[in-house]
């Protein structure tokens, strides 16, 4: 997967007329480093900013990156270049607004990492360089909190300590699939976790997914 994103990515940026580009409206963010897209033939897609990565809602600095993100984007009409579709089904790409590089500047403000797995423009090391070293945003946190996304996914999915303000359902139903719940789903009220059951809280679909939890059908 990462070697497919990595050949496209790079087909991209070597030819700009290869890219797909997607225009519309921001009407919802999830967090920082996804928001969902009403194109303009009125259709909603899920946007998973490519090459960086932001803070889990329930991490340190995750609900200041979810604010940062909604002040470039929300409301914003953006247009999107498509890199990918990710195994969660959201369509990965660099959005910009006006003439503005969103990923980078997320990245500038101290708002998300650089995502090493998946980088293809290596500029955007520099740009988290300068921002670390003037200590914006995340970078302004101490040592101990500044954990990378990836690294903190991981210790989820290995059944580390979910932290308050992960708001992810991870349900075991009457036939014992584990199935998750986002806020925003029509199945996410009813949702009961008892976690006597197993049932457990996620703060990112990633971190269910690799706990071996899915998506509801339908």
């Amino acid at each position: 997967m990462r070697l497919i994103a990595a050949i496209l990515a790079t087909l991209v940026l070597a030819n700009p007329g290869f890219a797909e580009t997607i225009n519309g409206k921001v009407i919802a963010i999830a967090d920082g480093d996804t928001f969902t897209l009403l194109t303009d033939n009125k259709s909603q897609v899920r946007i998973r900013l490519a090459e960086i990565d932001a803070p889990e809602s329930g991490q340190p600095y995750g609900n200041e990156s979810k604010k940062a993100l909604s002040r470039l984007v929300f409301g914003q009409q953006i247009d999107v270049t498509v890199q990918t579709t990710d195994r969660y089904g959201r369509t990965v790409g660099r959005p910009y607004v006006g003439g503005m590089d969103v990923c980078e500047e997320m990245v500038r403000l101290g708002a998300a990492w650089v995502y090493r797995d998946y980088v293809i423009d290596r500029g955007l090391f520099d740009v988290e360089k300068d921002s670390k070293q003037a200590k914006r945003g995340l970078w302004g946190l101490s040592e101990s909190q500044q954990v990378e996304p990836w690294n903190w996914r991981r210790g989820l999915g290995s059944g580390g300590v979910t932290p308050d303000g992960c708001l992810i359902k991870g349900n075991i139903n009457s036939k014992g699939d584990k199935i998750y719940h986002v806020p925003g789903m029509r199945s996410y009220g009813p949702t009961r976790i008892d976690e006597s059951k197993g049932e457990r809280w996620f703060c990112s679909e990633e971190a269910a997914a690799a706990a071996g939890w899915r998506a509801p059908r339908g």
